[in-house]
């Protein structure tokens, strides 16, 4: 029987743009879906040592493998988005410049086939870290009537994507079962015994939760992953005796709009990170070396689509 535990972590004391201010080309506003630096950090710090590899196979604009890289971890990333995969890459060669030990390589490709894309690393990744989409469209970046004085919402920064083949376009059944195979995928570059963690959260969808953090609980465990932790990553600060509300102006706006309908609906504070790991085996994984992870800081590679 494995021991589950589920811990809370203080990741939202600055929030998203601050974290990156500097550490990041200033272009990486542009994505709309950013994994949150403090995350990836915590679960890099936590579930690896130096020199290992960490594989994030929908790494955006390049969030896990910046803060690997700065740990003196080795990274690999797949985004099947070219122009965020420059970013990644243009973000890697920033952290190189300002003295990141550990080296990256990112894959302009498919994760759904991320095995036979990065063929040299199966089985020897030490960590998998990753967040699904939710949605072709997220609230990007906002100015209200509030900020302008005048009536209506201006929104840009907020699509993923106009390939309408990538997940983020795919209705609940489809983003699951591709996401269902990018983990099948990822289980065979894991080594005997490492981590994939995934940060994820319930949304709505006309005014209904899903329970997204449940669906890909189930997909981990068939894909033959053992569940050990969740973790409660909180996106809003802890101040003194209060808390420091992160939640945009949409999440608000939902959440009053809710409540005007006789709905307790609640802004979401928190990602639920889920932690599983990738069954022992009696052999031992070939050991990392330094090639799996060093080509030059950034190098954009590109496979099948």
């Amino acid at each position: 029987m494995v021991e589950v535990t589920t811990s809370v972590w203080a990741t939202g004391q600055q929030p998203s743009r601050v974290q990156r201010q500097g550490r990041y080309v200033p272009e990486s506003m542009r994505h709309p879906g950013k994994m949150l630096p403090s995350i990836a950090a915590r679960v890099i710090e936590t579930y690896t040592a130096s020199g290992e590899l960490v594989v994030d196979p929908m790494c955006g604009i390049g969030t896990t493998l910046v803060e690997a890289a700065h740990l003196g971890r080795h990274a690999a990333g797949v985004e099947y988005e070219e122009r965020w995969a420059r970013l990644a890459v243009a973000n890697l060669g920033h952290a190189r410049k300002q003295g990141a030990p550990g080296f990256g390589r990112v894959m302009a490709g498919d994760s759904r086939h991320i095995a036979r894309l990065l063929p040299d690393l199966v089985g020897r990744a030490a960590l998998v870290l990753t967040s699904p989409p939710y949605g072709a469209a997220t609230h990007g970046h906002i100015r209200s009537s509030r900020d302008t004085g005048e009536p209506g919402v201006r929104k840009w920064n907020q699509r993923y994507s106009a390939d309408r083949s990538n997940l983020a376009h795919q209705q609940l059944p489809q983003l699951l079962d591709g996401f269902g195979r990018i983990l099948a995928g990822c289980v065979e570059l894991l080594r005997p015994g490492g981590v994939a963690a995934i940060t994820v959260r319930p949304y709505r969808v006309r005014g209904e939760l899903i329970d997204l953090p449940g669906h890909v609980h189930q997909l981990a465990e068939q894909a033959g992953l053992v569940f050990v932790d969740r973790i409660v990553c909180l996106l809003c600060g802890l101040g003194d005796g209060s808390l420091l509300n992160r939640a945009s102006f949409f999440q608000l706006h939902e959440a009053r709009k809710g409540w005007a309908r006789g709905l307790p609906i609640h802004a979401i504070a928190h990602e639920d990170l889920l932690v599983l790991r990738k069954r022992p085996s009696p052999a031992s994984a070939e050991p990392l070396v330094s090639s799996a992870g060093r080509t030059q800081a950034g190098t954009l590679l590109r496979g099948d689509q």
